[in-house]
């Protein structure tokens, strides 16, 4: 059996565009699907995909590690985030490949069950950016939240953090405290609320602001400092009484390591997308495991990449809680035929053989790839200078 093409579909959702790859073999209807979306990179993600056809084409495709070694190490130059997520969706979709062979979901090939349902969250305003990054007053703030909790949701993430020089004056952090008050005052103590930082703040305003709204018990904040400051994120993790989460930009285990030997943050975050697919997220998870740390996977992406998150999360047993972004657009279940089933704020488990997905390739012609609208270009302080989005 051999690995004949890798094949991308790239699919425009507004926010963003969906990257997936089919990996196709040389027996009739066996081929596998992964994603490797990266906001703002597609055209890079497609170009790196295809750099790896010559690596993995006339491969064996059941020798998964065997082929995330080659393209890992075989690269040579150590490969950042473009590179990761190519990786990320070969790999994904080898996995797909190989749950068909065995007509078992690939869960079961990660250890099986450890779980009987995934619990979820998402974000305010759905598809709609502004919505979701820049929800800045109390009364759309409540609405958007009562909308998402009313579709079953146990949990709600909001992205309401000041965009922030190293230090700001007392009033952003008052509204900020505001928000959260007046958010956990509507929702109630039965709704977790994880606020995301958006790594938009340094270490002296990320604490001030954590300990504004600490009385109303966060689930965890995420991100409070940019990725690339270990320590940064250690003073803050030292400081404050929140649990801290973190990981979304990082790739592949050697990433995190520096993480986890400093007792950085209580929650890790990897992207399966990203930080090298499904077995890379299960190494750098049981690396949590030994470090008593929950792992609560990023994924604001595709319905492939909702499928690939199940199968990581009913086979994890430090896995707290899992991001989706079901309702970006009302199509999206249209372009990716899929067995996920949720139930009251659940995703259940799925017997289909594989990641029990199928991509109409057919309809994904009808949302072809454009320039998404790179938001974070408006983002300034008072003075023009720019800010972290």
């Amino acid at each position: 059996m051999k690995i004949t093409r890798l094949k991308t579909v790239v699919v425009n959702a507004e926010m963003r565009n969906w990257v997936f790859c089919k990996v196709e073999t040389d027996q009739p209807g066996l081929y596998g699907w992964g994603e490797g979306s990266l906001e703002w990179k597609t055209r890079s993600v497609v170009g790196a995909i295809e750099d790896f056809a010559p690596v993995v084409v006339g491969e064996d495709p059941r020798r998964i590690e065997h082929l995330y070694q080659k393209m890992y190490r075989q690269s040579f130059w150590r490969l950042g985030v473009i590179g990761m997520s190519a990786i990320s969706a070969i790999e994904q979709a080898l996995w797909d490949i190989k749950g068909k062979i065995l007509s078992v979901p690939v869960y079961e090939l990660l250890g099986g069950r450890v779980r009987d349902r995934v619990r979820m969250y998402t974000h305010l305003g759905g598809g709609i950016m502004k919505s979701v990054y820049e929800t800045f007053e109390v009364e759309p703030l409540i609405e958007l939240a009562l909308k998402v909790i009313n579709t079953g949701y146990t949990a709600v993430k909001v992205v309401f953090v000041p965009y922030s020089e190293p230090l700001e004056g007392i009033g952003k952090v008052k509204q900020f405290a505001r928000l959260m008050e007046k958010l956990r005052g509507a929702v109630g103590d039965g709704i977790d609320i994880m606020i995301d930082f958006h790594g938009r703040t340094y270490p002296a305003m990320a604490i001030e602001y954590i300990h504004a709204v600490s009385e109303f018990r966060p689930y965890f904040c995420e991100e409070p400092v940019p990725p690339e400051n270990t320590e940064a994120l250690r003073e803050v993790r030292e400081k404050v009484t929140v649990p801290i989460a973190t990981g979304e930009r990082l790739v592949g285990r050697h990433q995190f390591r520096p993480i986890f030997e400093q007792r950085a943050c209580h929650v890790i975050q990897p992207d399966l997308c990203h930080c090298g697919g499904l077995f890379e997220a299960k190494k750098i998870a049981a690396m949590a495991e030994t470090y008593q740390m929950g792992v609560a996977p990023h994924n604001p992406l595709g319905p492939v990449a909702n499928a690939v998150a199940l199968q990581f999360a009913l086979s994890t047993p430090n896995f707290l809680i899992q991001e989706d972004m079901l309702a970006d657009v009302p199509w999206r279940w249209e372009v990716v035929k899929s067995s996920l089933v949720t139930e009251k704020g659940y995703w259940l488990p799925s017997n289909e053989p594989g990641l029990g997905i199928e991509v109409d390739e057919e309809r994904a012609k009808d949302h072809p790839f454009q320039q998404e609208v790179m938001h974070s270009l408006s983002i300034r302080a008072p003075d023009n200078a720019i800010l972290d989005w």
